[in-house]
């Protein structure tokens, strides 16, 4: 395969995402960072209530990264993937969340208005390609986007993460989403540049909302203050209001509370627990 060649037009997504590919997703620390770096801007631009708990989806969920970040906000959520692979992987990462297999074009299996909000990182525009002959891109677009419609409550949105091959995508899933119901439209970050530019498909279920602006536009200082900000170099723990720092000794209590509530089995606290350790050499 050649370094240029998209992943959707190499295999279907069940297949390309094997084994070894899945295995890349809990050891290539660069792919952890972006799956990351890219979750925290998708629910920044699902404007969740602040301080709220809430039910999320998470489509394309693979090995569940998207989803280790809605847990340390303190949301709970469902992934659905068609990868039993990347599943298999967050199943063994012992992921928070819930995990189904399953064909985004065939549509989301959950009752009406299950859901506040929905995510998806960069497994959209596998929906435009047509693996199989049955397969008609903008009959499994408006299946899934017609179903996930149904699934969220009234005034949730729902954000994805895509890699458009062209305008021709864009337009097709934009005017199926539109068909099934949802408003709302394309956040561009960084539209001048050709590494950082990001596509975000933002849309409002049953109440009409304000489309955010992409970052990186030229804007001036009176509006900035009205945006969704987002910066890869900050700390993403900076402005957590009062949220534990991820790996200290608070986090570390509060995930082990959390599981216990589940009914996981967690060792006992002890004075050891969220200890520094010395670094190995």
């Amino acid at each position: 395969m050649s370094s240029g060649r998209r992943p959707e037009h190499t295999a279907p997504p069940e297949v390309f995402y094997n084994d070894d590919e899945a295995k890349k997703y809990s050891q290539n620390s660069r792919m952890i960072e972006i799956q990351t770096q890219m979750s925290e801007r998708a629910v920044e631009l699902l404007n969740l209530p602040e301080g709220q708990t809430c039910y999320l989806l998470d489509v394309g969920c693979g090995s569940g990264l998207s989803g280790d970040y809605l847990s340390e906000e303190g949301h709970h959520w469902v992934g659905v993937d068609i990868s039993t692979s990347m599943l298999d992987v967050a199943l063994d990462r012992e992921v928070e969340g819930d995990l189904v297999v399953g064909d985004m074009g065939q549509g989301m299996p959950f009752r009406a208005g299950t859901f506040d909000g929905c995510i998806s990182i960069s497994a959209l525009q596998w929906l435009c390609n047509a693996d199989k002959r049955t397969h008609s891109p903008p009959k499994r677009l408006y299946t899934f986007f017609s179903t996930l419609y149904s699934s969220l409550s009234r005034g949730a949105r729902a954000v994805f993460q895509l890699y458009p091959e062209n305008s021709e995508q864009l337009e097709l899933i934009t005017t199926q989403a539109m068909k099934a119901g949802f408003s709302g439209g394309m956040v561009v970050d960084y539209p001048n540049s050709t590494k950082a530019k990001k596509f975000f498909l933002c849309l409002f279920a049953g109440v009409s909302g304000v489309l955010p602006k992409g970052l990186g536009a030229e804007t001036s200082a009176s509006t900035m203050s009205n945006q969704v900000q987002y910066s890869g170099q900050r700390c993403r723990f900076k402005n957590m209001k009062g949220k534990s720092v991820k790996k200290g000794k608070d986090w570390i209590l509060e995930k082990k509370e959390r599981r216990r509530r589940q009914g996981r089995g967690v060792r006992a606290d002890t004075k050891y627990t969220g200890r520094q350790r010395r670094p190995h050499f």
